[in-house]
């Protein structure tokens, strides 16, 4: 299978949102903000980018939670699991986090965002990229 015909789906915890993401995420990054930190309770969140049209969900439908001008984090309202981020800034794209799909495994995050804000006991690979913000906000860390 190449690699635009890839396939990864996932959902929430209890099986009440799924979704299919189809072809190669744009980006697969670790971040380090803390408003995603806050979004999933641990030291930084893992999100793969897609185009917008390639994320179909096919049970359900995440809530929405305009958690900042301009951003949309997505929810399960049933149980609650943290599935994905819209924003204005990056407004043909959706991020789902790597942690929702059903096999997790499949990805290779070696970027870390927002290293303005990593928590100081968090371990980055030295051969990891590195970004002070985003690619385009902060340029990566010398």
């Amino acid at each position: 299978m190449s690699e635009a015909e890839q396939i990864r789906a996932g959902g929430c915890r209890c099986g009440a949102v799924r979704y299919r993401a189809t072809g190669k995420p744009r980006w697969v990054a670790h971040c380090h903000c803390s408003d995603c930190r806050k979004q999933t309770s641990a030291g930084y969140a893992t999100w793969l980018g897609y185009e917008a049209g390639a994320v179909k969900w096919e049970k359900g439908a995440p809530k929405q939670y305009a958690s900042s001008p301009g951003v949309e984090r997505g929810f399960c309202a049933t149980c609650g699991t943290p599935l994905s981020f819209t924003g204005q800034r990056w407004a043909d794209e959706i991020h789902i986090l790597a942690g929702t799909l059903d096999d997790p495994k499949s990805i290779s995050p070696r970027a870390h965002t927002y290293m303005i804000d990593a928590l100081p006991w968090i371990h980055v690979d030295p051969a990891d990229k590195r970004f002070r913000q985003t690619p385009k906000e902060g340029g990566p860390l010398l």
